[in-house]
C-alpha cells in the first residue's frame, strides 16, 4: 500500500474513509465530460460506492493531494473470479480543472508501481466509447485492446489491457 509519494509539488497517497465525499465529488466532475446528455441518474449511490473502494481490505484507491486539494484517484483490486496476478483498474480520474498537468501521468506511475509491488502481471480496465481522452490517454501508457474481451455490439464501453511488466 502506498501511504505517500512526493512528485514534486503533489503528493500521491492511499485515500482515507474520510475522504469519501471530496472523492465522489471529483467522480462526478470527471464523469460529466464524457456523457454528452449529461450523468446518467441510474440510482448509483456513488458516495457509499466510495466509501466501500476505500474500505475495501483486498483494493485500493490512490489519490493525488496538491496543495491540499484532491485533483486525482485511482481504485484498483483483483476482480472476482480472476487470477491473483491480475488486477483490475475500475477508476481512474483528473480533475477536469487540472487537465494536461501531468497528474494523470504521475498517477498512472503510481499504479504500476503499486502493481508490481504487489505480483501483478496483468492489468485491465474498461472505458466509455464517448471517453476518447481517456483512450488517447491509456494508449500513451501502454494499454491495448484486449483481445479476450472484444466489444459486442451496442457495448457502451471498450476493454483494455496492461502487460505490467518489470522495473
Amino acid at each position: 500500500m502506498i501511504e505517500e509519494r512526493e512528485t514534486g509539488h503533489r503528493a500521491i497517497r492511499t485515500a482515507v474513509p474520510a475522504e469519501a465525499e471530496k472523492v465522489a465529488a471529483l467522480h462526478a466532475r470527471a464523469r460529466a465530460t464524457y456523457y454528452p446528455d449529461g450523468l446518467p441518474q441510474d440510482g448509483t449511490d456513488w458516495l457509499a460506492v466510495w466509501r466501500t473502494a476505500i474500505e475495501r481490505s483486498d483494493g485500493q484507491v490512490l489519490c493525488v493531494v496538491e496543495r491540499g486539494q484532491i485533483v486525482g484517484l485511482a481504485s484498483f483490486r483483483t476482480p472476482e473470479g480472476a487470477p491473483a496476478d491480475t488486477v483490475k483498474l475500475f477508476q481512474f480520474h483528473v480533475d477536469p480543472g487540472h487537465w494536461r498537468a501531468g497528474i494523470g501521468t504521475d498517477l498512472h506511475v503510481a499504479c504500476v508501481e503499486q502493481w508490481r509491488a504487489d505480483g501483478r502481471r496483468t492489468a485491465l480496465l474498461d472505458v466509455h466509447v464517448d471517453n476518447r481522452r481517456a483512450q488517447a490517454f491509456y494508449a500513451r501508457q501502454g494499454w491495448r485492446p484486449d483481445r479476450d474481451n472484444p466489444p459486442a455490439e451496442g457495448d457502451h464501453h471498450l476493454w483494455l489491457r496492461f502487460e505490467v511488466t518489470g522495473e
